[in-house]
């Protein structure tokens, strides 16, 4: 990659670069904590990763982090796994995400929008005040601190209210969204065994109703652990036997109490697939989120109390979870709950136009599919309020960049594009929104404040300006305590620090540029990444392979040029067995309910066999490496490999297509 220094598709101007909070807090942080004050982003960066400990103090202070009880000091062991921060303090996340309810009552908190478009508010007062009744009825209920209380809801009001409710109790929230089948959700659920379960009768998605009764009622079978049900009867179904009912548990007009739990305390369990086995269960603190998302929104993304924050998001993916953080800054979140592209593919336009939203978050798969229909947002809509457009899921690709930079030029827009990268692993970012720095086609802006992100070969060599592995070398408040059921630890150490002993390595190839930006390459393992949700293969082909005629399969996810992403399904069959229509039907069929709609594959496509390695593990990895143009020779060590000649087959399809 060169070094050249290229022209920046997008400049901050002066006025936005002093108005910008990070701006405020390198001025702050260079008269009180001895950060310094020249040197712009750059400067400000060495700075917090080495003086880790300073800084993460400079940010509790900077944001007013209510400690009940102080902390001895800011980090303790600094070893990975298991970094202790801010230990003996004690705090609560949702007293925080409240707090805006003291100067902003009749404001909105949330802004809630379905497909029909027309955003309805909840004011801070209000959200403050069903949090309070709700938390009250969940200790009534017999919910004690590092309880876990489950949701399988929407991206609805009824939801932030039923997390904030748990983390104000102390207890451990963890959701899926409506469209996981009863499968994949218990998979998930069942191996944190959660006394409460949060539902609704059903979703709209797509102009239709889904009903999900008979999901629920399958929830509620298999989840011994159970105390409670409350159903919230989004479709206006009553509620079943032995369910409570929403409207009854957040009557009250009661004011919230908030349990003062350990920095360290757990506040949710999110889900990230491994190639193998069940979903890892992550456990992230009320303390390590709390300032990781301070930071992450009120520095990095420049929110505060003037703004609306809109990211397309489901309550299956983390993004949900950073949505909701949103309040921690005073900002008006807006929930949607619907398809991204109905009754068209512009719908995500209209609702930030709708809300006013002032940093638009979407994927870049929907940036490349407004481009490919003709969508002109800054044309057909007035977004003029929004200052940021951001992107995640998977890389924004350099058409992207610019077809979303010469669509709001039109309009006379000064737009900050922001391509984010990170994971449900830290529920943050690696890398991405800098408010003060250019923006170069194809490149996240930097590596964020505290992260001491690096590109390394595979001996543990930093490298500049070419492709390595994405690794952090110090602790983030954010990175998991531990994952579920993981009594030793092992699983959690295998599945970061196996690689570089007491170094994160995430599972991306990325870039450092020498000017210190970022390019992010896809990812180094097997797991798939379908419209930013990362799963695992084991997954599907624990579904597949129950059909009697799949003798074997293989599940791919490649990431293309275009920004598109590919996932084809091989199927090895059965003696006898023909993949015509019906069969493909079922397969898809069988996905889709026992999964997930996401987990569908692009293509279903029949082959001799699946290679394994010696020891009888499918070999994903050198099959994407295949199906990306990687030779044969250069993809696999053919020595464990049991048929070589499998491999060929892969290599040819992957020639032959288009």
């Amino acid at each position: 990659m060169s070094t050249v220094n290229p022209q920046p598709l997008w400049q901050p101007d002066p006025q936005r670069i002093a108005q910008a909070r990070i701006t405020s807090f390198q001025t702050w942080a260079a008269e009180h904590h001895g950060a310094p004050a020249e040197g712009g982003y750059a400067a400000l960066h060495r700075w917090s990763v080495d003086e880790l400990d300073t800084f993460w103090k400079a940010v509790t202070e900077w944001f007013d982090v209510r400690f009940s009880t102080p902390y001895a000091r800011v980090l303790g062991d600094r070893s990975m796994p298991g970094a202790q921060w801010f230990a003996g303090a004690t705090l609560n996340y949702a007293e925080h995400a409240l707090r805006a309810a003291a100067t902003r009552a009749d404001e909105p908190a949330l802004l809630h929008v379905d497909e029909t478009h027309e955003p309805s508010p909840v004011s801070w007062s209000e959200l403050r005040r069903q949090v309070g009744s709700l938390a009250a009825e969940l200790r009534t209920l017999g919910v004690r601190p590092g309880d876990r209380v489950s949701g399988y809801l929407p991206n609805i009001p009824q939801a932030v209210v039923a997390l904030l409710a748990t983390a104000a109790v102390g207890g451990v929230w963890t959701s899926c969204a409506p469209d996981f089948g009863a499968r994949s959700v218990l998979d998930r659920f069942q191996q944190v065994e959660p006394v409460v379960l949060f539902t609704v009768d059903g979703y709209r998605y797509g102009g239709k109703e889904h009903d999900r009764r008979d999901t629920v009622a399958e929830l509620r079978r298999e989840l011994p652990t159970l105390r409670a049900v409350i159903h919230i009867p989004l479709l206006g179904s009553k509620a079943p036997e032995g369910a409570l009912d929403w409207e009854t548990l957040t009557a009250a007009d009661t004011e919230p109490v908030f349990e003062q739990v350990p920095f360290d305390h757990p506040l949710w369990v999110l889900y990230s697939s491994g190639t193998t086995g069940l979903p890892k269960a992550i456990v992230q603190s009320q303390g390590g989120i709390l300032v990781e998302h301070l930071k992450q929104l009120g520095l990095h993304c420049d929110l505060g109390p003037e703004d609306r924050f809109f990211w397309y998001t489901s309550t299956g993916w983390m993004m949900w979870n950073f949505l909701v953080s949103g309040l921690l800054t005073g900002t008006t979140i807006v929930l949607y709950d619907g398809s991204p592209g109905h009754p068209d593919t512009g719908a995500q336009w209209r609702i930030a136009e709708r809300t006013g939203a002032t940093l638009f978050g979407t994927s870049a798969a929907y940036v490349m599919a407004c481009r490919k229909a003709g969508v002109h947002p800054a044309r057909d809509h007035d977004l003029s309020r929004i200052q940021c457009v951001a992107t995640t899921g998977s890389p924004l690709p350099p058409d992207g960049f610019r077809w979303l930079h010469d669509e709001f030029a039109e309009s006379g827009a000064d737009l900050w594009i922001a391509s984010v990268s990170g994971g449900t692993d830290v529920c943050s970012c690696f890398a991405g929104a800098v408010p003060t720095l250019p923006v170069h086609i194809g490149e996240l802006q930097a590596p964020g404040l505290g992260t001491d992100l690096q590109s390394w070969d595979p001996g543990g060599t930093p490298l500049t300006d070419e492709v390595g592995e994405l690794v952090v070398t110090n602790p983030m408040p954010s990175m998991p305590i531990r994952f579920w059921n993981d009594p030793d630890g092992s699983r959690y150490h295998d599945s970061y620090f196996d690689t570089y002993p007491g170094v994160w390595r995430h599972g991306d190839w990325i870039t450092l540029t020498a000017r210190g930006s970022v390019v992010i390459h896809g990812r180094s393992d097997s797991t798939l990444n379908r419209q930013g949700v990362r799963m695992g293969s084991a997954d599907i082909y624990e579904a597949v392979e129950r059909l009697p005629e799949i003798k074997e399969s293989l599940v791919i996810g490649v990431e293309q040029p275009d920004g598109g992403y590919w996932m084809p399904l091989f199927v090895h069959l059965a003696p006898g067995a023909v993949l015509d229509e019906d069969l493909l039907d079922r397969i898809k069929r069988t996905i889709r309910e026992q999964l997930s709609p996401r987990h569908v594959p692009d293509e279903v496509i029949e082959v001799p066999g699946v290679p394994h390695t010696l020891t009888g593990k499918r070999i994903e990895v050198p099959v994407k490496r295949l199906l990306q143009g990687t030779p044969l020779d250069k993809a696999v060590n053919p020595g464990s490999i049991d048929n070589l000649d499998l491999l060929h087959f892969y290599e040819d399809l992957a020639r032959k297509r288009p």
